[in-house]
């Protein structure tokens, strides 16, 4: 199933590891799934030998259904091996983005990492990407170098664009309803919280809840 681009506003938007084990994953993203995931993205964190558009299939027949897009981290030349991706994260600003677009030939979702550098923001709205995800603002593991994002940071940067804003990096439902009293976000991007998680559907359930509160 082909989706045409969907539009990304915010709420739960959940990085996928490769490296997992397949079932374990499948399952775990299944439970996630149903219970309310809004953006999905397969990190770049590829276990030796895989067969990535093979992989990627199997996250689609799992998002499709459901009308999730499905963007891939970097590696935006898959894009043009298979249309079950709608779009591409980049950890940074890319210089050669018009000609990433004009390869890819078709309409896509971009998103941009910020790790508190307020060019990228002003390049990210300048040239009309989709999305800017901080990263990171909490140490997190998975968030690897990502410099630590002040909460300032995000309330300068929301000064500057309306694109829509998610936090990462050590993101849990508690500190996320705390962030929202201090600063403007859309939405919040997770690994470890939902898919190291005991029970992966209640997780993005509690996700869910903290992205209501007012």
């Amino acid at each position: 199933m082909i989706l045409n681009k969907n539009k990304v506003t915010g709420g739960l938007y959940l990085v996928i590891d490769p490296s997992m084990a397949l079932d374990v994953l499948l399952k775990k993203l299944s439970s996630a799934i149903s219970s309310g995931i809004d953006v999905l993205q397969i990190w770049n964190n590829w276990p030796v030998g895989i067969d990535k558009v093979s992989f990627i299939k199997k996250i689609a027949e799992l998002a499709s259904p459901r009308q999730i897009p499905l963007l891939i981290n970097q590696e935006w030349a898959l894009l043009e091996q298979t249309t079950d991706l709608h779009g591409v994260h980049f950890d940074h600003y890319p210089s050669d983005l018009s000609i990433i677009k004009k390869k890819i030939g078709r309409e896509i979702i971009i998103g941009v990492t910020c790790s508190g550098d307020l060019k990228t923001v002003a390049l990210a709205h300048k040239n009309q990407l989709d999305y800017i995800s901080f990263c990171s603002m909490f140490p997190s593991r998975s968030a690897g170098s990502c410099e630590i994002v002040l909460p300032e940071t995000v309330k300068q940067a929301r000064e500057l664009t309306n694109l829509p804003f998610f936090i990462s990096g050590g993101i849990t439902p508690e500190n996320a309803r705390a962030l929202k009293v201090q600063i403007p976000f859309n939405g919040v991007a997770v690994i470890s919280g939902i898919l190291n998680a005991e029970n992966p559907g209640e997780s993005t359930k509690q996700y869910q809840k903290a992205l209501s509160i007012k």
